[in-house]
């Protein structure tokens, strides 16, 4: 049987060793080290002893280095029967070599002699007491796998051009003055810097860790959803405010409503910087409503997750499951198929029905007549929706005669149906279409008076109407 010994160096110097490793590096052995940037293995000659340093160099991918240096070690071993593999630190941190051996050992006896890892004198360099320490390799950080709310120690900051892209991504959640640890644990040193300067520094290797202490939540540039989750929770509580405590989703069905409009809004004037707070604000309601629904043991915000996410997966058979969506059509059939299997509708009456009766009158409007169009119900083309507009006018006029309030609401109703679905036919939502009619009249109202030489109460109507019709070609 073949046996591979992993020999963790530690973070000192061969002093340090114990006696077995002491023995084993000094021995005849074949010897093969990740990397010989190590002051044991620097400090005096060893016989046999390779290392993989110039493959590291001259290959861009991770994976393909580590295919060559696990193929180099198994033809050692079908040559040799017995060598050594040589690690910093610990064999049992960071070394996906020693991973692949411990997962396999077919036909292998693995003798391991650890080490101290790197790990374990950062946390020593660092001065940390806090228990709850993040570790993070360098190589993938992003500013998710930060933790921050505890001490983050960032590992092997080998570049120049890694440290910058990690400056990038703390600096997106820190502030760019914050206090960092820049630590070499093979030099046993430490040097307290601004997380500005961390790419600017004149060392940088393996051994090149940082410490980032935790800090004040409200002096974060970036938070995330739990953070959020957990702000709206202490705002209802015993210590928050009134006026969130007092919330209920009655009381908030409103802000709900407006705050998506706002959105609507952001993305129409295409304001991107409004967007970011608008979507926010929306959030905040499904948070809010989440708290709300979890202090009444209903439900909480990982179950509305839930719900969407199971939602999303059902209903994309043509991404996850072998159902085929050619184009975006097919793709709403299986969307609007599955969901009516889901709500379990009889008829068609009740799927019109179960429109839900709290939106826009408009778009409930222009949904009702969508669902009636896909039995049959509906005009040809969009000409019989004309006509039948200009014949809704005319009931109007015929009811205004009268002036009989509630045939004439009648028929304002009827009319304002009628117009919708001729909108439907012409593809455009009335909703849409209202608001940009709001915006216009403001617009053409503000140039009305601005360029007004008196109080609108002082003109009269003509003198308005002469400023209307000049600001309709501006």
């Amino acid at each position: 049987m073949h046996k591979l010994h992993i020999l963790g160096l530690g973070t000192g110097k061969s002093e340090e060793l114990s006696y077995k490793a002491y023995n084993l590096i000094n021995s005849e052995k074949p010897k093969y080290a990740r990397t010989i940037r190590h002051p044991v293995l620097t400090e005096q000659s060893y016989k046999n002893l390779k290392a993989f340093d110039e493959i590291f160099e001259k290959e861009d991918n991770l994976e393909q280095v580590y295919q060559i240096i696990k193929e180099t070690l198994d033809y050692a071993l079908d040559q040799y029967d017995e060598i050594i593999y040589i690690v910093p630190g610990s064999p049992y941190i960071g070394d996906r070599i020693v991973d692949s051996y411990l997962n396999e050992q077919h036909g292998i006896e693995i003798d391991i002699i650890d080490g101290c890892s790197f790990i374990d004198k950062a946390i020593k360099l660092s001065g940390t007491q806090n228990m709850r320490v993040n570790i993070i390799d360098g190589q993938v950080l992003n500013q998710y796998s930060i933790d921050i709310h505890g001490d983050n120690i960032i590992c092997g900051i080998e570049s120049q051009a890694l440290a910058s892209r990690i400056k990038i991504e703390l600096t997106e959640i820190y502030p760019y003055d914050t206090n960092v640890i820049f630590m070499d644990i093979l030099k046993n040193k430490r040097e307290q810097i601004s997380l500005f300067e961390l790419d600017r520094q004149e060392n940088y290797d393996y051994s090149t860790y940082i410490f980032v202490e935790s800090i004040d939540i409200t002096m974060l540039d970036m938070y995330n959803i739990n953070d959020l989750k957990n702000l709206m929770s202490l705002l209802r509580g015993p210590d928050g405010c009134p006026w969130d405590r007092k919330q209920t989703h009655m009381s908030l069905r409103e802000c709900v409503v407006e705050e998506a409009y706002e959105v609507v809004d952001a993305i129409e004037n295409n304001d991107v910087d409004n967007l970011v707070e608008e979507l926010g604000d929306l959030l905040l309601q499904v948070v809010f409503h989440s708290q709300i629904a979890a202090e009444e043991g209903y439900f909480n915000f990982e179950d509305v997750i839930a719900g969407i996410c199971k939602k999303l997966y059902s209903r994309h058979p043509h991404v996850f499951l072998d159902s085929k969506a050619h184009d975006e059509t097919e793709a709403k059939l299986n969307w609007d198929e599955i969901k009516e299997k889901e709500k379990k509708t009889s008829s068609y009456t009740e799927k019109i029905a179960g429109i839900p009766q709290s939106m826009s009158p408009l778009t409930r409007g222009y949904k009702i007549q969508s669902k009636a169009a896909e039995v049959g119900f509906d005009w040809p083309n969009a000409s019989g929706a004309v006509l039948k507009v200009k014949e809704e006018i005319a009931e109007l006029m015929e009811a205004y005669e009268t002036m009989d309030a509630v045939k004439i609401e009648d028929e304002i109703g009827d009319l304002i149906f009628a117009i919708i679905n001729f909108a439907r036919f012409m593809g455009i939502n009335p909703d849409i279409a209202l608001n940009k009619t709001n915006k216009k009249f403001i617009r053409r109202f503000e140039f009305i008076e601005k360029n007004a030489d008196k109080d609108l109460k002082d003109m009269t109507l003509e003198e308005m109407d002469y400023l209307w019709e000049l600001s309709k070609r501006h």
